[in-house]
């Protein structure tokens, strides 16, 4: 029963973090240590709920999605979008296979993991409320009709997810908003790019984890899976709205709230080993 609880928390936890501009990754991480699980017992089970996340993004734009897959070899404006969500996902795809060993062996090792967090949570929280002040008036509308060499640029702030703590979402929102898209247009096509970069992530760490996937865990993986789907497509749903009422400086407070209070956490918890 227990393990189940945890399911159910992780899985919370990940519907609510993955597409806002926190990092699920992160919270994912210090929950999971807060609950005194095994990061290495439930890695296969974070994968796969991850991907629970990434399937309530094609459940809200099924149609767009649809339309674009039957549209690409007949439609340019089908084609040039999906050509743009493409561009855009290769450059942390590329990184992301070279530097992979590294992030998992050095930046997400168990001593450096909740410190390394603690810092890029505040870092990208300042960013944010600085950023959100500077971003220039937006030029570009309509996540659809993008341009390819902007698409890209954005795909290349992307990259700077891949440090833990560093939210998706955030890096392409705010780097979107940088670049003279308008926010709400940036977040749209954050939420087409999640799909294949949440799929390519998804699909790479599950091949490295399939002998974790035994018929023992199953049922608190499938658990994790339904609760992750069901609370991300509630975010999703909503975020748009949210963000266009209210930008992302709501999250930049948290962010920073969150990296101090896990900084005492971790004055506390080693003052209490000393």
């Amino acid at each position: 029963m227990g393990d189940l609880l945890h399911a159910v928390w992780l899985g919370i936890v990940e519907g609510l973090t993955e597409f806002l501009p926190v990092s699920s990754t992160a919270h994912l991480l210090v929950a999971e240590n807060f609950l005194g699980l095994n990061k290495d017992q439930w890695e296969a089970f974070t994968v796969v709920i991850q991907f629970g996340a990434v399937l309530s993004v094609v459940a809200v734009y099924w149609k767009k999605i649809w339309d674009v897959l039957t549209g690409m070899f007949t439609d340019p404006k089908a084609r040039h979008f999906a050509l743009a969500v493409i561009v855009a996902f290769l450059p942390s795809a590329v990184l992301g296979v070279a530097i992979i060993k590294f992030i998992n062996g050095f930046l997400l090792d168990p001593a450096r993991a909740l410190p390394v967090i603690a810092t890029t949570w505040i870092l990208g929280g300042i960013v944010i409320l600085i950023f959100e002040r500077i971003a220039p008036k937006p030029r570009y509308t309509d996540p659809d009709t993008l341009p390819l060499w902007k698409a890209f640029q954005i795909g290349l702030c992307q990259c700077v997810s891949l440090i833990p703590g560093v939210s998706r979402s955030g890096a392409t929102i705010l780097g979107g908003e940088l670049l003279g898209v308008e926010r709400k247009a940036a977040a749209a096509f954050t939420f087409y790019l999640a799909v294949p970069t949440m799929l390519g992530a998804s699909v790479f760490e599950l091949y490295k984890q399939h002998d974790a996937l035994t018929s023992a865990n199953m049922t608190t993986i499938a658990v994790g899976f339904v609760v992750s789907f069901i609370v991300a497509y509630v975010v999703v749903k909503t975020f748009i709205a949210f963000i266009g009422r209210y930008g992302l400086k709501p999250f930049g407070w948290y962010r920073v709230a969150a990296g101090l209070a896990l900084i005492a956490f971790m004055l506390a918890a080693n003052h209490g080993a000393a």
